[in-house]
């Protein structure tokens, strides 16, 4: 990631042309927010002075402690590439700060620096993450509104004519490239109009960041396209649903804590036990890694999305994948947390719960490398297999009894996503849905 002063950002301002800054954030429910301000207000952003009502924002503070600052990363400058024309709109990603400067403990962004602390007091000294999101690109009708019409029959890796989503997705790399991404890979997934676009991993704040810029990118050049895409986790029944595959790692310097080659697999204690940890609090942070109603119509078997808590170096069915390179590159792949996740907040937990694993020493169980989809229940009981919850609800519960998972959001941030999420399961719950009247309604 470059590395910029006031200078920097001040002179290339100035060569880009550049008229506007969105100062952006994330709120707890992990949507992007920004203020916009003009060019002449940037020296005073650059000196921490702008302030926002915080009041407004979903599960920030109340009315009467509204005063909000934000603190712009200068490392996050960025022009946007599509806004050209009379004057190019630049960001900076901004963490959010008390009156009297100190971090304002509701922001998710801070609230995984926080974490990260707690790893460095362990001696580590940096969590990589490198994502795998994925998304569905639906056509737009005449009134620029999004339909249930994808754009293309295409299957995993297909070249068009059957992935007519190519020109898009080539476009939203060409874009990210533009403003810095290192593209690994693009291609067409699994689900007819489902498509994944991977890059370079990074430290964990950064790759958070990106994910969030990431987002924003694929929805503006869709749009282009006369398409809407969507990060929810399954918009379609029979059809696999959209994941985003969490590859992590610890490092120590330059490193690699996961790897050590004469261990089985060539793992270290360190990636068992971090293994370990992730295992036995899954239960708990999936309502923080899957965090809509919908997430849980993508976690059911027979769609490659993970159900049941186990580890494996082999097969792609369990929460933990360990992918096959190794040396620098060795990794946990946690494969069920989806693309609707505030990653700030995914990453906080994750990492939490593998620090757990390390502090105290967990023991991973024996990995399967068994196809769980084709195991009866008594099978995995006596494998010792525990499922992911079924619903939003079941994961809150979990979440509201696990201290190590609550610690790793805070109080402020923890009371205000589960009300959240209390709202929204029970305003889900006492809706009737379509499915109903179509079992009931001739049948009683």
């Amino acid at each position: 990631m470059a590395k910029y002063t006031k200078e920097d950002i001040f002179r290339m301002a100035n060569e880009e042309n550049v008229k506007f800054i969105r100062l952006q954030f994330t709120d707890i429910l992990g949507t992007i927010k920004n203020v916009e301000i003009p060019i002449s207000q940037l020296e005073k952003a650059l000196d921490n002075k702008m302030m926002f009502d915080g009041s407004s924002i979903e599960g920030f503070v109340r009315i009467e402690e509204s005063d909000m600052y934000l603190y712009p990363d200068l490392d996050t400058w960025v022009i946007f590439p599509w806004t050209a024309g009379k004057g190019k709109v630049a960001r900076l990603i901004c963490d959010i700060y008390n009156p009297d400067g100190t971090p304002f403990e509701g922001d998710p962004r801070a609230n995984l620096k926080r974490i990260l602390k707690e790893m460095e007091e362990l001696g580590f000294t940096n969590f990589n993450l490198g994502p795998e999101p994925e998304f569905f690109l639906f056509k737009l009708n005449e009134k620029e509104e999004p339909t249930l019409e994808l754009n293309d029959n295409g299957g995993y890796f297909d070249l068009a004519p059957t992935d007519l989503g190519e020109n898009c997705r080539r476009d939203i790399v060409l874009e990210l490239e533009e403003m810095g991404f290192e593209i690994e890979a693009s291609h067409h997934e699994v689900a007819p109009g489902q498509h994944e676009i991977d890059f370079k991993y990074a430290n964990a704040v950064t790759a958070c960041d990106n994910i969030q810029t990431f987002k924003l990118v694929v929805k503006t050049i869709a749009r282009k396209h006369g398409l809407h895409a969507t990060f929810m986790p399954k918009p379609l029944f029979g059809v696999n649903g959209s994941g985003m595959h969490c590859n992590l790692s610890l490092f120590t310097g330059d490193k690699n804590a996961f790897f050590d080659p004469t261990g089985n697999l060539e793992l270290s204690d360190t990636a068992r036990h971090f293994i370990a940890g992730v295992l036995k609090h899954a239960p708990a942070f999936t309502a923080v890694t899957n965090p809509t109603v919908n997430s849980y119509k993508r976690l059911v078997p027979g769609y490659e999305a993970p159900c049941y808590v186990a580890w494996s170096a082999r097969n792609r069915s369990p929460l933990i994948r360990i992918p096959a390179s190794r040396g620098l590159s060795t990794r946990v792949e946690v494969r069920s947390v989806d693309p609707s996740a505030n990653p700030y907040l995914a990453m906080a937990v994750l990492l939490k719960a593998g620090l757990d694993g390390i502090k105290n020493k967990l023991t991973a169980p024996a990995p399967v490398d068994r196809n769980i989809y084709v195991m009866s229940k008594e099978e995995r009981l006596a494998e010792g297999i525990e499922d992911l919850p079924a619903t939003l609800a079941q994961a809150l519960d979990n979440l509201k009894s696990n201290e190590v998972i609550v610690s790793a959001l805070g109080n402020h941030i923890f009371e205000h996503f589960v009300e959240a999420k209390e709202i929204e399961w029970d305003m889900f719950r006492t809706q009737v849905h379509p499915w109903e009247r179509e079992q009931y309604m001739t049948m009683y």
